[in-house]
């Protein structure tokens, strides 16, 4: 199968194979020792299917091993990584579905190439945006109240 779309990045690369209104299958490859973001997507679940290697997958804070074969689900806005820790190539299948499937739909919490400061969203991770406004969640407590 041809890819549709090939896009190079830091800690690898990834091709898109199907791309509709209902769903985006990539082929996801991390190079060995690099990981990718931490974040999380607003309008899109995921489903990862490991085709060859061992990932480590972080998934709201616990760390899962998935092997050749193996698949993990990626719930909605739910945080997550993929992290190759081996010295192999790791390949991955990952199905979208949702109602969006931008590439601007990544908020990244953490990155290792300082890419979190070139997204829009990046100042969300320490704070809350309420009301077009982002305040610090230390002050989100003190909405409605007498203080």
């Amino acid at each position: 199968m041809q890819a549709l779309e090939h896009d190079e990045r830091p800690w690898g690369c990834y091709d898109v194979l199907l791309d509709t209104d209902f769903t985006k299958v990539k082929l996801i490859t991390v190079a060995p020792g690099q990981r990718l973001s931490y974040q999380y997507h607003t309008n899109r679940r995921e489903q990862w299917t490991v085709v060859e290697g061992v990932l480590t997958v972080v998934l709201d804070d616990e760390i899962y091993t998935v092997k050749t074969g193996g698949s993990i689900h990626i719930p909605l806005e739910a945080k997550h990584r993929a992290w190759n820790k081996t010295d192999e190539v790791v390949q991955f299948i990952e199905v979208q579905t949702g109602t969006y499937f931008g590439e601007d739909d990544i908020i990244r919490l953490e990155d290792d190439y300082d890419r979190a400061q070139d997204d829009p969203y990046f100042h969300l991770a320490d704070g809350n945006y309420i009301g077009g406004l982002t305040m610090p969640i230390e002050n989100t407590n003190k909405l409605n109240k007498d203080e």
